[in-house]
């Protein structure tokens, strides 16, 4: 998969590649190659929390060729899923340790699942969805 547009196609739709069009086609002939692609949608759709979804791909896609473990070890995404815990511990009446510390948690769940040292370009979206499962099992949600 190369991109978030690619991996929201797939998990919508059924994709099939029907043809290349040669640049030759075209004038003025275009630097790329061109194809033809029928896109069918999934009926139903699968059942996914989109919002959820969304963004985690959007963390795992910022830099797609460095490894999950760098990706959700930047500052930002750590504070943005720490308020997150945080927020859905509340909506349960649950306390959160004072010695709670979100990093540990993320890197628990990552290497559990076997995706710390995997990168965004070469997961497909089984993977995703996995990785989607093992966050959400342990209280850390992207939305």
């Amino acid at each position: 998969l190369y991109c978030r547009l690619s991996i929201n196609t797939q998990l919508l739709a059924r994709v099939d590649h029907l043809m290349k069009v040669g640049k030759n086609n075209f004038r003025p002939p275009p630097k790329v190659e061109s194809s033809v692609v029928r896109i069918e949608p999934r009926n139903p759709p699968p059942p996914i929390n989109f919002k959820e979804w969304d963004g985690l791909t959007r963390i795992c896609f910022v830099r797609k060729n460095k490894t999950l473990g760098a990706e959700f070890s930047q500052t930002g995404v750590l504070l943005m899923m720490e308020k997150n815990y945080k927020v859905h511990k509340a909506v349960k009446g649950e306390e959160v340790d004072k010695d709670f510390k979100i990093k540990d948690l993320v890197d628990k769940v990552l290497t559990d699942s076997g995706f710390k040292d995997k990168r965004a370009r070469t997961m497909d979206i089984d993977d995703f969805m996995k990785l989607l499962h093992a966050f959400n099992s342990e209280g850390l949600h992207f939305a």
